[in-house]
């Protein structure tokens, strides 16, 4: 079965919930006018069912069906 979910590689920043995480994932844009390059953070929670990860682990998450409020994320796996 092949899924067409997005997947975003990125850093654990908090893990203090039960069961959720949120990454962190970092990108680069380049102002339109000065053409200096900045970092933009995009935060994402994110489902971790058994709280194996610990901050600053990378890690992959995919889509999923809203779980809460927040959380349209499933953790996948701890790259590290």
């Amino acid at each position: 079965m092949k899924s067409n979910a997005k997947k975003i590689k990125g850093t654990v920043v908090s893990n203090k919930m039960d069961k959720t995480i949120v990454v962190a994932q970092h990108r680069y844009k380049t102002h339109g006018k000065y053409k200096k390059r900045y970092r933009v953070t995009k935060k994402f929670f994110a489902h971790d069912p058994q709280n194996k990860s610990q901050i600053d682990d990378t890690v992959i998450i995919r889509e999923h069906r809203p779980l809460s409020r927040k959380k349209r994320w499933i953790l996948e796996e701890i790259v590290k």
